[in-house]
């Protein structure tokens, strides 16, 4: 007996899930496209990382121009003047105080590097996360995600002393946005008292705008009060902007619609226009008490994935393009309500910039296959869409921040028809 030879598809490791079989063979702009020349509209950034869109040519142009240089350096061994340039560059776009950066690969390893200096600078053990978090699939970001139990079911024991905050999901409890922020803040203040007391507790993490969890943004008061009680009591405050930043909420960062300054920020995804590359951003005195040696990588500050960052943030700035995600947030964000109006399914539209979620209930309770078959319908239509929240019932809006207003109104009458092919 003959055993058929598995496809080069079917050998692909099935722990990945798949939105679609798509094998597109080109990317530009908002689209990708299959090799017969079938178009779609890519509102998923490939998970918020084609800010700049698909092959622009200037970030394109860095990574040509690159690798026909020097492709990779080993940072221990030799310094890339790529490496020192994103750096520079880096340092245009963050606060005063940022003043020293770490590069790695991913966000989750970006993350576990923020937490191995936040207990290193602090001599503290302990980490407070919020509820609905993502903050990666490591061991250690693991320990700190809590957006869905598949991400960390059946890999218990994980590593200890994360401590789980409420977030203020507003439209979940049923309150106010002030009422669901006092609430959250009480329960701080008792996790304070009763789990992680401050002098053992080296870091808050914060999404300034929950991405797996359901794309909802911190309210700004939440943010700068934090803030507060993180200077009071010693504790860094760490901006996971994996998801929310460059550019993505209509600013460079997502905490930027607060008036604070993190300790720390947490980068990836938006950063390399699709070549893998992350960073930790911290003050220089911060990151001289991280002892030398005890943290590294071999690809971290890749010659070739760092001048393509160059090239990326360059892009956004030039281009203006978390302008450009304002005004088109702005106005996905009406369209939706508009929907929202007429279709009572669509019980909450929320976001920042192109960043923007619609979740999906009925009765008051949260719709999973409502969600599901919008979503399949706007795929049969060529808009790719995803999901996230909980409950799997919030569509999320992140199309490349190049997206202009003609693109989103025709996306978002794909999503009314999907819609009414849905109910």
């Amino acid at each position: 007996m003959t055993t058929a030879t598995p496809t080069g598809l079917e050998m692909l490791s099935p722990v990945w899930s798949h939105l679609t079989q798509l094998q597109p063979e080109r990317g530009e702009g908002i689209y990708l496209y299959e090799a017969d020349g079938t178009r779609y509209a890519d509102f998923t950034s490939g998970i918020g990382v084609t800010n700049t869109g698909h092959c622009h040519p200037r970030v394109v142009k860095a990574i040509q121009e690159q690798a026909a240089k020097l492709i990779h350096g080993q940072i221990n061994v030799v310094i890339s003047r790529p490496a020192i340039q994103l750096a520079e560059t880096l340092k245009t776009i963050t606060p005063p105080s940022i003043d020293s950066f770490f590069f790695s690969n991913s966000g989750a390893e970006a993350t576990e590097g923020a937490v191995k200096l936040a207990r290193m600078a602090t001599r503290r053990s302990n980490i407070i996360t919020f509820q609905g978090s993502f903050h990666g699939r490591t061991a250690q970001t693991m320990a700190m995600t809590n957006s869905k139990t598949v991400y960390r079911s059946r890999y218990q024991p994980l590593p200890a002393g994360v401590f789980v905050a409420p977030f203020p999901y507003a439209y979940h409890y049923g309150w106010s946005e002030d009422e669901a922020v006092d609430f959250c803040l009480r329960e701080l203040e008792l996790l304070l008292k009763t789990q992680s007391a401050p002098e053992e507790t080296a870091a808050l993490v914060l999404e300034p705008e929950l991405g797996e969890g359901g794309y909802i943004p911190a309210p700004v008061r939440f943010m700068e009060e934090l803030r507060e009680r993180c200077s009071h009591y010693g504790i860094l405050f760490i901006a996971d902007e994996v998801q929310s930043g460059f550019g993505r909420t209509g600013r460079i960062w997502g905490y930027q619609h607060a008036d604070l300054t993190p300790d720390i920020i947490i980068m990836a995804k938006g950063l390399g226009s699709g070549m893998p590359i992350s960073g930790v951003a911290s003050t220089r005195e911060l990151m001289s008490r991280w002892a030398v040696g005890s943290h590294g990588g071999t690809y971290g500050g890749n010659a070739l994935a760092t001048a393509t960052a160059v090239a990326t943030i360059e892009t956004i700035r030039d281009e203006k393009l978390a302008e450009n995600a304002a005004l088109m947030g702005e106005r996905l964000m009406d369209g939706l309500a508009e929907l929202q109006s007429r279709y009572p399914v669509i019980g909450d539209v929320r976001g920042r910039g192109l960043m923007v979620g619609t979740e999906f209930t009925r009765e008051g309770k949260p719709d999973k296959d409502l969600t599901k078959a919008v979503q399949k319908g706007c795929i049969e239509r060529k808009l790719l869409l995803l999901t996230c929240g909980s409950y799997e019932n919030v569509i999320r809006w992140i199309p490349p921040l190049v997206v202009n207003e003609g693109q989103i109104d025709e996306a978002l009458t794909v999503f009314e028809e999907a819609l009414q092919a849905a109910l």
